[in-house]
């Protein structure tokens, strides 16, 4: 049975969008010229008034019910207030509409036996008026209520508003929507659009120096005593100071990654260690953030000595006793550096946390998010299955959600966003996934109740044009025990508006990629990869307590904070990139040997004249090297990508790769495996490594050799060089021989084969006998 072929390529669509047109000015992130128009029809139901009576204790609880052929809506319920204000939204869609006409009822939610109806109101959809942006907002005006024969009721009126508009219109992210239409109560929420901000970072290092007269439990022990600081969940813990005395120093920083508005303390304590492996308190301090020094300047922060405040029990109950031991520490939020929650390598924002040190804007981003198609599945309701789709789109601090379209694999979207670039070389992430948290339990869904992904698209700003649209269609892939599955299509409008090419040179030339701090004060690799857990934790729980929030499974995947894990297809496919940027070098190895061999006399001929003239003439080296370069360049043109970045599934090896691979890249931490599963596993990495370290061996032996012609390892071998350096100097600078020895050299390496070539020359013989310390190796 033959396997159809999936295509995972990147298709060029033509949507009908605003064409070629590029905004300016300060009308450019309110253009929606990148998407798709959509027409809805907005209705907007604000209050009632002089309702008649109907119940039998004269309380009422009204509620506004819309009927549209097919579709109804309803707004949020009274509880037996006297005022009845809704002032809610609602919009469908013009092109799912069915009637001519529209019905918009007033009922009673009290009266549960007969019929409900307080009064209703008969539009005609042709006499609605359209009210397009920019225009204000049409006015909201008093309705007569009707009975269900049509008579006007002597009580009773409702004020709305109606018109016709698109999803330009400012009310459009807080409406109810058509395709919701399933979705009541408070998980109606969830499907609105919304754009969010990350709270601002901070690094706060807690620099521990020394401490001064401690009061250790026991007088006859040396205390071994260490400093604990807590900031919220985070315990960090220095070292047992090396000095057993009731004045310790340390020395050591502890950081910690904190967010505005800075609600957690930071709080330290001194503590000993028993020999019972037991814990006794010396004293701690709590120390607001708020009052904690922002250091922007790589200056070190003023050391301050602080109280540490006793801890005793009396009568069972923790007491806190002030005493004169004290804590000598620097504290201080550094905001020179960049809080980095993504890796360093997709970064979407460089810039440090305070915004003094922040550079000039040099352009706007816009991303139009048309829609997706074919989408999977991915759970079941009522016996079939169904997706609801939506996309999260972030770059730098602030995220974006479109509204959720329910119960459909080809939704459509049609919204637009921008955000303010301050460096090119930043990524924009765009993921797709499905909302698992609509229907309650009603729906079985995949991944234990989170939100799925069907895949997400990264796009460097720094390959793209300025001032061109970029539609394309993205394949959504995600890596699945059976290999790379494609979950659907994302079709997309990108615009990168650049506002000064003064400025975007500069950035290019003149600005560092990170801030001055991370170069004048770097962070090792294990700081940066624990900092970036605490940002990823502290990013999780600030946006999954907004409204709709950004569940932490999302945060995560856009992010990346999963804890890199071992893959070897991963490291299949960095090799070949590594085997890829040395190809230029066996590329020119091979053409050099074809010269060489005298494989095309012509070739060979012509090289040789061209290299005896960069000889007689070096001067012209450089041109000769700049003006090939020009060439390469001018060919290389019109090969040029014309289309933005995307994953590629043969460079990732996720097309080849074997079904225990993925098991083994997929598989949690620790391990869930079977101990014979780990076992083979763990031979099969010995092995790889055992090749690794052969290949870092060879690299290494190649390097020592260099060495090892002036470390005198080999006596014989350095006086030769010695000896050859001695004549060759001479010959050098006094006969200036340096011409004719670099022809003549040329011409014995590419000697015509009949003066043999077959075994290896002087030069080659000496240093493959040059000895390493590979003989030291155990």
């Amino acid at each position: 049975m033959a396997v159809e072929k999936v295509d995972f390529s990147l298709k060029e669509t033509s949507p009908n969008i605003g064409g070629d047109r590029v905004s300016g000015g300060e009308k450019l992130t309110s253009s929606f010229d990148l998407v798709e128009k959509m027409e809805f029809l907005f209705v907007r139901i604000v209050r009632a008034r002089d309702l008649p009576l109907k119940a039998v204790n004269g309380i009422i609880d009204p509620y506004v019910e819309i009927k549209i052929g097919n579709y109804n809506a309803t707004t949020k319920y009274f509880e037996k207030k006297p005022d009845f204000e809704w002032n809610q939204v609602f919009a469908f869609g013009q092109d799912q509409l069915q009637a001519t006409t529209m019905e918009i009822t007033v009922r009673d939610k009290e009266l549960i036996i007969g019929d409900n109806m307080i009064g209703k109101i008969t539009v005609a959809l042709h006499e609605v008026p359209p009210c397009l942006p920019p225009d204000s907002p049409l006015a909201s005006q008093w309705y007569k209520l009707e009975d269900k024969n049509g008579f006007t009721l002597r009580k009773g009126e409702l004020m709305l508003a109606m018109w016709y508009s698109t999803q330009a219109d400012r009310v459009f992210p807080d409406a109810w929507h058509s395709d919701s239409a399933i979705v009541s109560g408070e998980s109606l929420l969830n499907t609105r659009s919304k754009a969010y901000l990350s709270p601002r970072l901070w690094y706060l290092r807690v620099n521990v120096i020394q401490a001064r007269d401690l009061v250790p439990g026991r007088r006859d022990r040396n205390p071994q005593v260490y400093v604990k600081a807590v900031v919220g969940d985070v315990i960090l813990r220095t070292r047992v100071s090396p000095d057993k005395n009731v004045n310790p120093k340390w020395n050591e920083d502890l950081m910690f990654v904190v967010a505005e508005p800075f609600f957690d303390p930071l709080i330290v304590t001194v503590e000993d260690r028993l020999e019972n492996n037991t814990v006794r308190c010396l004293g701690k301090c709590v120390i607001r953030l708020s009052n904690v020094e922002q250091r922007l300047l790589p200056l070190p922060a003023d050391p301050l000595w602080y109280n540490l405040e006793d801890i005793v029990f009396e009568d069972g109950m923790e007491k806190e006793v002030n005493f004169f031991s004290k804590l000598n520490m620097c504290v201080s939020l550094d905001g020179g550096y960049h809080v980095f929650d993504e890796s360093v390598q997709i970064g979407s924002d460089y810039r440090p946390t305070a915004k003094m040190l922040w550079t000039a804007m040099i352009g706007v981003l816009e991303l139009g998010i048309i829609n997706a198609s074919d989408l999977q599945p991915m759970k079941l309701r009522d016996g079939r299955e169904t997706t609801d789709a939506y996309c999260v789109a972030k770059y730098g601090p602030k995220w974006v959600k479109t509204r959720t379209v329910v119960d459909s694999f080809d939704p459509k979207w049609n919204e637009q966003y921008s955000w303010d670039v301050y460096d090119p070389y930043t990524m924009l992430t765009i993921g797709v996934f499905d909302d698992c948290h609509l229907h309650g339990g009603d729906a079985v869904a995949v991944g234990d109740g989170k939100d799925p992904s069907f895949g997400k698209v990264r796009i460097r700003l720094s390959t793209l044009a300025t001032n061109k649209i970029y539609t394309y269609s993205y394949p959504l892939l995600v890596l699945q025990p059976n290999g790379a599955k494609k979950m659907g299509e994302l079709q997309l409008a990108i615009r990168f508006t650049c506002s000064s090419y003064l400025s975007l040179f500069l950035v290019y030339t003149m600005n560092p990629l990170l801030p001055h701090m991370h170069h004048i004060y770097p962070l090792s690799i294990y700081q940066l990869d624990i900092l970036r857990k605490q940002a990823v934790r502290i990013l999780c729980w600030s946006l999954s307590r907004t409204e709709p929030p950004l569940r932490q499974e999302v945060v995560e995947y856009m992010l990346d904070g999963g804890s890199p894990m071992w893959s070897l297809r991963k490291a299949k496919a960095n090799f070949q990139r590594v085997l890829a940027t040395f190809k230029c070098f066996s590329d020119a190895r091979q053409w050099f040997d074809e010269i060489r061999k005298w494989n095309n006399s012509a070739a060979t001929v012509l090289v040789l004249a061209i290299y005896c003239i960069i000889v007689l003439k070096p001067d012209l080296i450089l041109p000769t090297v700049t003006l090939y370069s020009i060439q390469v360049m001018i060919l290389q043109w019109r090969k040029r990508p014309r289309r933005p970045t995307h994953i590629d599934v043969n460079l990732s090896v996720a097309g080849s790769v074997t079904a225990d691979e993925l098991d083994e890249e997929l598989d949690t931490f620790p391990s869930s495996r079977q101990f014979d599963v780990l076992r083979m596993r763990y031979d099969r990495l010995r092995s790889i490594a055992g090749r690794v370290v052969t290949v870092i061996s060879d690299i290494a032996t190649q390097v020592e050799r260099f060495h090892s012609l002036l470390n005198w390892r080999d006596p014989r071998i350095t006086v030769t060089f010695l000896v050859c350096c001695l004549v060759g100097s001479f010959m050098l600078y006094y006969l200036n021989s340096l011409k004719v020895f670099l022809i003549f050299g040329g011409f014995y390496v590419t000697r015509p084969p009949f003066l043999g070539k077959d075994v290896l020359n002087a030069p080659q013989n000496f240093f493959s006998r040059l000895p390493t310390k590979a003989d030291y190796m155990l």
